[in-house]
Formats: C-alpha cells, sequence, structure tokens
C-alpha cells in the first residue's frame, strides 16, 4: 500500500472517530501524565484543525502552568522553502485564522524576537500525523513542515506523535528524511518508537 492510499484509509478513519472531544481529552490526559513531558521546560503543540486530535483545551490549561508553551505556523525561509516558524504563545487570543483556516499569530508580529523560538530550545514536540504505526514511523500531510523541523530539533528532544487509535496502521513506508517518534499516544494507550535510533 502507497503513501497515498494509506492517508485515504487514515483521513477516512479519523473522519469517522465516533466522540472526538472526549477521545482528545483520554489522549492528551495520557500525554500530559508522561513523565516526559512533565520534565520538559519548553513544549511546543500543534493547534488541530479539521478532524485532527482536538489540542486547544490543553493548550489553555498549559498557558497557566510554568512551561513555555511554543505553537507553528506556516512560512518560508530566506530560500524560500517551507518551514515552520515557532511562537512563545501567551494567550490564546493573540492568534488568528491564518494558512488552512489553522489558527497562527497574527502575520505583523512574526519576527518580533520576545516571540521568535528557535528549534533547538524545544524539549518536547507534540506531533500531528495523518497516520502512525507502533515504531513511531509517522505520515504527514505531503507539504514536509514537520520534517523540516524535526531535522532541527536536539537529539534529546522527546517526540511525540498523538493520534487516534483508529490511525494507527501495520506500517508506514519511512524515507531516509522522514523521523521516527519516541512515543506515540492515543485514547487507549502509549506505544514506544524507535525514535531517532530508527
Amino acid at each position: 500500500m502507497n503513501k497515498t492510499q494509506q492517508r485515504q484509509i487514515a483521513y477516512a478513519a479519523r473522519d469517522a472517530q465516533i466522540d472526538k472531544a472526549a477521545a482528545s481529552a483520554e489522549i492528551c490526559q495520557r500525554l500530559l501524565s508522561h513523565a516526559g513531558y512533565q520534565a520538559a521546560h519548553t513544549a511546543m503543540w500543534y493547534v488541530h484543525c479539521r478532524s485532527e486530535v482536538r489540542t486547544l483545551p490543553a493548550i489553555v490549561a498549559q498557558l497557566s502552568g510554568d512551561k513555555r508553551i511554543v505553537v507553528p505556523y506556516c512560512t518560508v525561509d530566506a530560500a524560500g522553502e517551507k518551514q515552520l516558524g515557532l511562537w512563545r504563545l501567551d494567550a490564546l487570543d493573540g492568534l488568528q485564522a491564518g494558512m488552512w483556516n489553522i489558527l497562527e499569530p497574527p502575520r505583523e508580529r512574526w519576527l518580533e524576537p520576545a516571540k521568535q523560538v528557535q528549534a533547538d530550545e524545544l524539549d518536547v514536540v507534540i506531533v500531528p500525523g495523518v497516520a502512525f504505526d507502533l515504531q513511531g514511523g509517522r505520515l504527514g500531510n505531503g507539504a514536509g513542515y514537520y520534517d523540516r523541523l524535526l531535522q532541527n530539533v536536539r537529539p534529546d528532544t522527546l517526540l511525540i506523535g498523538v493520534c487516534y487509535q483508529a490511525q494507527v496502521l501495520p506500517q508506514i513506508e519511512m524515507q531516509a528524511h522522514d523521523v521516527f517518534m519516541d512515543l506515540i499516544v492515543t485514547e487507549q494507550a502509549i506505544y514506544q518508537g524507535v525514535g531517532r535510533r530508527g
């Protein structure tokens, strides 16, 4: 089965997930309770869209805690290549609908020094995906934003993929530039991936 077919199966499974709010709450609670997340100082969360695991309630709760919370936005680097910008989030009302209607910081504020975060500052990254496998393999949307980011985080940065159990496939076809997750968290379990060893 090729990546296109895997994406079709996983998108359908994600869309069909019953009670996304309850499943998402269970996923986020498992994640928040994990010792690796609790030990992190700077945590990057994605802001969910469409039928993805819903992260906003957890992000809001984390803003009142002692961690530095970071969210990504889609931009380009100096060479025009797609990349994720990293924004220190202090309040949810600082975000607005951007590319693909995903909440992101206002474009005119992207370059504010106090808000910019570098990839090597991240202690944990919560990674969305269309599908994952139990080895930590990840299938993204195909744009490559997360592939590029994950190549630049520290080797000890904890990578946590989150998805509904229905999005876990037997095996994702991984290429040389793809990065394996350290953990996969679903509403049913936490799975240990092979991480950068993969």
